[in-house]
């Protein structure tokens, strides 16, 4: 397994969460992506942890991402995804993903919810 490109930081509590990640962990086939929850308290975040828990963060290389840039460095990292990492990273279309993003965390608590 190569050593992983990109390191996610998720909420393993969040039902929705540990869904989306068991999604990725099945896509990335070639072991890019690093997934690390950052519930436990085992955890070494680079942000306290309320921060990590309230927006998806991600590691490329050295630069730290958080909402919408973080999951396009997720997507880049898996063939299959890449085209639409490349998009969202595009200038122009990553505001348009970081709006839908702000929008997906107005209705995130609700979401949880259902997925409970």
């Amino acid at each position: 397994m190569a050593d992983p490109r990109v390191t996610v930081w998720y909420d393993g509590a969040c039902p929705m969460c540990t869904r989306e990640i068991a999604l990725m962990r099945r896509l990335d086939r070639r072991g890019a992506i690093r997934f690390v929850d950052a519930v436990d308290p085992a955890t070494e975040c680079p942000l306290d942890r309320a921060s990590m828990l309230a927006r998806f963060h991600a590691r490329e290389g050295d630069r730290l991402l958080s909402g919408a840039a973080a999951f396009a460095a997720m997507w880049r990292a898996v063939p299959v995804l890449r085209p639409l990492g490349i998009v969202a990273g595009l200038p122009g279309f990553g505001w348009i993903f970081e709006r839908g993003y702000r929008l997906f965390l107005r209705v995130r608590p609700r979401l949880q919810r259902a997925f409970r």
